[in-house]
């Protein structure tokens, strides 16, 4: 829009505001918390954002922003929320850090671009947001290895030969030769009121990718799927993961460092959809990203390599495995079986959110990094 405030990264970094400089944007709301300082006098930390940049913030008691927050009755829910701010630009521990003078929630009816705020993609996952996102993806080949340059081919082949001959197997383990068909999430977290031992029995969200949606919107021959999975392009689906992932505290997979995220950071690059969140710096840490094969102790050397279905079974966790397997995934995105993948998808989401709240319970406390 002509008169909305411009974007953060334009105000900080192409126009080069120096300590003090002063400038309106309007930006969503990531966190809000009161604290006291060392004299008991009150302020607000905050991060806020927009499509650019996510940046934190000061609102000191001083500041006519810290009764607007009162009056308007900003708090914890009303994270998610746009509002426009009159803030400076200054430093902290050689980090940005804004500090906000003035800040006003949308009149309503008011507009402002959505997609500018969130970015491109925003309202697929309107209403899906996970504090504990846990998730696990299925992927197939995408490409004809008899129509790609002859040292692509040569590759494929090399790599095949390493995998008993099996080149299906070898693309659709390699985001430059497959594509993801279906991502599976949902909230790790026991809710208040819920019994730890059913929590995995919630249904989690499946976004699916049908065959005849591969380059774009999903036709009106895409099967019919139930309420928990939706049919969308892959485009879509890596533009809801990033959302998603950028909106959780935490990140929960099982291996997701050695395949799953690696592969949606490359799908991503590859069709041009903007990686929101790093989930692979700093491999060992517990945050952002909590991959609970290396919590176990898998990838560091020390003990031999083990499945998702060999840990439930260890823990007496119901294993997710049914009547399908990794093996079967692309064969029946062949007949064009999405259904069959997204519930086999959602068994491992479900499991593996049950592998994470028993490491809750018996392991993490006892972590100094946790």
């Amino acid at each position: 829009m002509a008169d909305a405030p411009p974007h953060i990264d334009r105000l900080v970094d192409v126009h080069g505001l120096g300590h003090g400089s002063m400038a309106t944007a309007h930006v969503a709301v990531r966190s809000i918390r009161h604290a006291h300082d060392r004299n008991g006098a009150g302020y607000y930390d905050l991060v806020v954002s927009d499509a650019s940049a996510k940046l934190p913030g000061k609102i000191w008691g001083d500041a006519r922003a810290y009764g607007e927050i009162s009056r308007a009755g900003l708090g914890a829910d009303f994270e998610g929320e746009i509002v426009k701010l009159l803030f400076t630009v200054g430093s902290y521990r050689d980090t940005i850090q804004l500090t906000v003078m003035r800040i006003r929630v949308l009149d309503e009816g008011e507009a402002v671009d959505r997609d500018v705020i969130f970015g491109e993609g925003w309202e697929l996952v309107a209403g899906l947001r996970c504090r504990t996102l846990v998730f696990d993806i299925e992927t197939v080949p995408a490409i004809d290895p008899l129509a790609v340059p002859e040292s692509v081919a040569r590759a494929i082949s090399r790599a095949a030969e390493r995998h008993d001959g099996d080149r299906d197997k070898v693309m659709g383990l390699s985001p430059y030769y497959g594509k993801v068909v279906s991502l599976a999430f949902g909230e790790g977290e026991t809710r208040a009121g819920e019994d730890e031992n059913n929590a995995g029995d919630a249904e989690p969200t499946v976004f699916v990718v049908p065959p005849d949606a591969s380059g774009g919107e999903p036709t009106a021959s895409a099967p019919r799927l139930p309420s928990s999975m939706r049919a969308m392009s892959e485009v879509e689906l890596l533009r809801a993961f990033w959302h998603l992932a950028d909106a959780a505290e935490l990140v929960v997979t099982f291996n997701g460092r050695g395949f799953d995220v690696p592969f949606l950071v490359t799908r991503s690059l590859i069709l041009g959809v903007p990686a929101r969140v790093d989930l692979l710096s700093s491999p060992f840490s517990l945050r952002p990203h909590l991959d609970l094969y290396r919590l176990l102790g898998h990838g560091r050397g020390g003990i031999g390599g083990t499945s998702l279905d060999v840990a439930c079974w260890a823990l007496g966790i119901a294993s997710p495995k049914g009547a399908m397997d990794g093996s079967m995934v692309a064969p029946a995105y062949a007949r064009g079986d999405i259904e069959a993948i997204a519930t086999y998808n959602a068994a491992d989401v479900r499991a593996t959110a049950a592998v994470y709240r028993h490491a809750c319970e018996h392991l993490l406390p006892y972590r100094n990094d946790w």
